[in-house]
């Protein structure tokens, strides 16, 4: 019904002549005192003629409607397989279609090219920086004072932001820099902790591990990459107290902490990209980038990420 009716609406005024003629058929016969008889009976035939000739058109302006439907996926990957057209009008229209497709594969194509570039360059710089970061930790190394533990940190807090630019910029590169196998949770759980042994150390911050006994179906360094930064805020915003990492059923890795929470209110959106919420704004370095990328690696892990919390107390990502 509602094809027939912009059908309709697209013939309206072809339609509206043909009623105009008949009407001033009627008029002027009327007006001669002529028999409007063979007005009606003409008018009669020329609808019904009307009806037989649309009733073809409608279908095949059905059978356009349908094909330029199948079109609108095919649009994105060729200009191809167009309805014949109706006129210079519809091959116009279509010639329109083809220089916007061939304009737009132009700045696909050259963005690609762009981003495949900016990648490598970052994965060049990646690489790049390491170099001096792991020379000043070597020399860091080879101190013993709280200053020079403190600089530790944060060196390993500028390596976290680079690990986090790279895989912010691998998420929609369409990489498939993913081996997905059975791994020991355990050996995952420790290369973070370990990692992060000196701010537990540093912060006398309890740690309550339960050997986990668990495989799981994953990637072992996106996998990590999460439980790092889940256990990088646990640290940044837990003063003083204890975290715990536990397994529960069925196969959720808990990681929970008694620092000081997050808001209600900020709950529902704290693996928005850019949310910092507002622990983040007290805290003035908050990017609101891990999460978000924590949120976006466990879905092409088919793995899943929920947190728990209340203001001052215990709760923590699962």
């Amino acid at each position: 019904m509602k094809m027939l009716v912009e059908y309709l609406k697209l013939h309206r005024k072809a339609i509206g002549v043909y009623f105009l003629f008949a009407l001033i058929f009627a008029v002027i016969f009327a007006l001669w005192q002529l028999p409007v008889i063979p007005v009606l009976y003409g008018t009669v035939l020329g609808i019904f003629a009307a009806v037989i000739v649309c009733s073809r058109d409608y279908a095949r302006f059905c059978k356009k409607h349908i094909q330029l439907q199948s079109m609108v996926e095919e649009i994105k990957v060729t200009d191809r397989h167009f309805p014949d057209a109706d006129g210079q009008i519809e091959m116009d229209y279509q010639e329109v279609i083809r220089s916007l497709y061939e304009e737009k594969q132009k700045i696909t194509n050259h963005m690609n090219y762009q981003y495949t570039d900016m990648i490598e360059y970052y994965t060049i710089w990646v690489h790049q920086i390491k170099t001096p970061i792991s020379a000043m930790r070597l020399q860091l190394q080879g101190q013993e004072s709280e200053s020079s533990r403190e600089l530790l940190e944060e060196l390993q807090r500028i390596e976290q932001y680079v690990e986090m630019v790279l895989t912010y910029l691998r998420l929609d590169s369409g990489s498939t820099d993913y081996v997905l196998k059975k791994y020991d949770l355990d050996a995952i759980v420790r290369q973070a902790v370990r990692k992060y042994a000196s701010q537990f150390i540093r912060k006398k911050i309890r740690l309550n591990y339960e050997p986990l006994s668990c495989e799981v179906l994953t990637d072992e360094k996106w996998l990590l990459f999460v439980i790092e930064q889940i256990l990088s805020n646990a640290l940044k915003y837990t003063r003083s107290g204890e975290i715990f990492i536990t397994l529960e059923a069925p196969k959720t890795l808990c990681i929970r902490d008694t620092g000081i929470g997050i808001a209600p209110e900020d709950l529902p959106r704290i693996f928005e990209k850019g949310f910092t919420g507002y622990n983040g704004r007290s805290d003035k370095k908050a990017s609101g980038i891990g999460l978000y990328l924590c949120r976006e690696l466990r879905g092409r892990l088919n793995h899943t990420i929920s947190v728990t919390s209340q203001v001052d107390g215990d709760g923590g990502p699962h």
